[in-house]
C-alpha cells in the first residue's frame, strides 16, 4: 500500500479537525463554535480575576502542554503554567504513584476559578482524570481534549470536553495543538494584544 501524499494526508487532517465534537459536563453535544466562545469566555475569565490556567498532558499531549503556556502567557497575558516540571512530575511519581502525580500537585496549587485544560489523545489516561476530578474537587472549570472512542473517560469529566475524531496519534496530537492554537489567536485578537518577535524589537529599540 501506496503512503498518502502530502494533499491526501491534509485532506485526512481537515477531514477530521471538521468533524470535531464538543460536549458539555452533562454529556449534552454543543454547536461547536458555542463551545469555543465558552472555552475563550472561560480563558477570559481567568485573565480578568487573576487566576491561573494549567495545562497537563503526558508524552506528546505533555509537549502540547508546555508549548500552549507560551501562547497564553505571551500572547494573552494569561497566567499559565505547564504542570510537567520533569522533577516536580518525578517526585510526584515516585512517592505517590504517576496515576495520581498530576492529581496531588493539583491538590496544592489549585483554587476555585482556576482552568485546567487536561490533554489526552486517548483518553484513557487515569493520571489526566484523578488530575480532572481533584481541579473540579477544589472548584475549578476544566476543558478537555481527547481523540479516538467518542466513549473514553476523559470525554465525560470535564465542563467542555472537546472530542478529535482522529484514528492516530498524529493526526490527533495535531488537531489538539491547532485547536488550542485557534483559542490563543482568538483570545489574544479579542485582548487585542501583538506579539513582537524580538527582531522587530531590537529594531523599534534602535529607533
Amino acid at each position: 500500500m501506496n503512503a498518502p501524499s502530502f494533499f491526501e494526508d491534509l485532506e485526512r487532517f481537515h477531514h477530521v479537525i471538521a468533524q470535531t465534537v464538543v460536549w458539555d459536563g452533562a454529556g449534552q453535544p454543543l454547536d461547536t463554535e458555542q463551545a469555543m466562545e465558552a472555552a475563550l469566555a472561560l480563558l477570559l475569565h481567568v485573565k480578568d480575576a487573576q487566576n491561573a490556567a494549567f495545562v497537563i498532558g503526558s508524552g506528546g499531549s505533555a509537549a502540547i502542554a508546555s508549548h500552549v503556556i507560551n501562547d497564553l502567557i505571551n500572547a494573552c497575558g494569561v497566567r499559565a503554567i505547564a504542570l510537567t516540571d520533569p522533577a516536580v512530575l518525578t517526585c510526584m511519581t515516585n512517592d505517590y504513584g504517576y496515576d495520581q502525580a498530576y492529581s496531588k500537585l493539583l491538590e496544592t496549587h489549585s483554587q476555585k476559578g482556576d482552568v485546567l485544560i487536561a490533554i489526552s489523545s486517548s483518553g484513557g489516561s487515569p493520571a489526566i482524570h484523578n488530575a480532572v476530578r481533584m481541579h473540579r474537587k477544589k472548584g475549578g472549570d476544566c476543558i478537555t481534549l481527547s481523540g479516538f472512542s467518542a466513549e473514553n473517560p476523559l470525554r465525560g469529566l470535564g465542563h467542555l470536553n472537546i472530542w478529535v475524531p482522529g484514528t492516530s496519534f498524529g493526526v490527533v496530537e495535531m488537531g489538539h495543538a491547532w485547536i488550542l492554537h485557534h483559542l490563543t489567536d482568538r483570545l489574544s485578537q479579542l485582548l487585542g494584544r501583538t506579539v513582537q518577535g524580538p527582531l522587530a524589537l531590537r529594531k523599534e529599540m534602535q529607533h
